[in-house]
């Protein structure tokens, strides 16, 4: 199996897989049409990336099987060109939760204490003690998190340990939860920013999240609080946080811009990323390199598996709502060609195999073949199935939605 890193990884990841019998080949400047024209003519059946960019064009310039994302979010790959091709998208969450949540409170202290503006007056030769002597503290003030997963969790048990008070929302958040992540939940983001002194956003990029944080989030903030963003750009209006930050003495903390540069160097110019009271950092929130060797093993992991079984692991891509409406019940003995068979009569009866399981019984005399498919087979298509000589039973269900 050929596997083709497109961005840097540790060492020991390509050894681990050429130990495991993959022919490697790691080149982490690879990006946009030099990387189109590689797998193209490499053809790797795996692509594992960080940052770079995977599109359409690549996924269909070669014979990729899979791609690895070697982090959380994915929203840098065609996943929709992907499941079009049939080509496996996986992710690795929750290995870089510990260093990004590290980052996000740094933000905090940082903000808070003027850190960056301190840093850049000493080296200029000023002591201005008095001007940065006015950070308020974050011991007893009030923590708000969008988006509790697992990096969200991790910055809720830092904050604990600083003395804060943590209110959240997540979709996924219920009063349960929330008890055992002791922290409280409120119903709507907003109720989270009104209470906050500290709002920090954990939340995926998605249709549903895009533009989420926007002017009634900002509108909802306290005069004067920090606003944490270490997650990704396309989930707040930053139009909308220009506005909070000139008239509501908001003060941020990002880590992620819009129009970030491709590379890992080169010019950049960002309005907020110049704004006098935002503290920035260059999409770094993962990049330590504990929380790289954890992410670079689970790609390993994903790869391995996906090597040895056929599935992967953390897909991303994968439905989890079955289009069919019937399921064919096959029970057979386990003979070649007796599968092929049925699936050539329920093709010329024009019906679509959904998703198909066959599981064989203990000492692989027979076998029971469940096939999901778009519509109930003809009378003729099931009369000529319980033809086949290897065939012992079939049934036909039509199939239920769960409620």
């Amino acid at each position: 199996m050929r596997v083709l890193f497109a961005d840097k990884v540790v060492d020991r990841a390509r050894v681990r897989l050429a130990a495991a019998g993959c022919e490697v080949r790691a080149e982490p400047g690879l990006a946009g049409d030099l990387l189109t024209q590689t797998i193209r003519e490499w053809k790797p059946e795996v692509l594992v990336v960080r940052s770079t960019k995977v599109t359409r064009e690549m996924i269909e310039a070669g014979s990729l099987s899979l791609v690895v994302r070697a982090g959380a979010g994915f929203n840098t790959i065609d996943v929709a060109a992907a499941s079009g091709r049939g080509v496996f998208v996986a992710n690795c969450p929750g290995k870089n939760a510990d260093a990004v949540a590290e980052l996000a409170l740094g933000l905090m202290l940082a903000v808070d204490r003027s850190i960056a503006d301190c840093v850049v007056d000493l080296r200029a030769g000023r002591w201005n003690k008095g001007a940065y002597s006015k950070g308020h503290g974050l011991k007893g003030r009030t923590l708000g998190i969008l988006g509790m997963g697992m990096i969200g969790q991790e910055t809720a048990r830092r904050a604990r340990a600083f003395g804060m008070e943590v209110v959240a929302w997540s979709r996924s958040l219920d009063d349960e939860k929330a008890a055992q992540l002791r922290v409280r939940r409120m119903a709507h983001p907003e109720d989270v920013a009104s209470r906050a002194d500290v709002l920090s956003v954990h939340l995926a990029a998605s249709t549903q999240t895009k533009g989420l944080i926007g002017r009634s989030i900002f509108d909802a903030m306290k005069h004067g609080a920090i606003f944490v963003n270490t997650s990704r750009s396309e989930v707040v209006d930053e139009d909308a946080l220009r506005v909070a930050l000139d008239t509501k003495g908001i003060r941020a903390g990002l880590d992620v811009f819009s129009d970030e540069p491709g590379g890992k160097d080169g010019p950049f110019v960002h309005p907020l990323a110049s704004h006098p009271s935002v503290v920035g950092t260059h999409h770094i929130g993962a990049s330590t390199s504990q929380a790289q060797e954890a992410v670079a093993d689970e790609a390993c992991r994903i790869i391995e598996v996906f090597r040895s079984t056929g599935r992967a692991p953390n897909c991303v891509n994968l439905s989890t709502r079955s289009a069919s409406t019937h399921a064919l019940v096959v029970r057979h003995l386990d003979r070649v060609g007796v599968l092929a068979e049925v699936l050539g009569i329920l093709r010329a009866d024009k019906r679509n195999v959904g998703e198909m399981e066959n599981t064989v019984f203990v000492g692989g005399g027979a076998a029971t073949a469940r096939i999901g498919l778009n519509g109930a087979p003809s009378a003729d298509a099931l009369a000529r199935i319980e033809a086949i000589e290897e065939v012992l039973h079939t049934s036909c269900v039509e199939l239920q939605e769960t409620p």
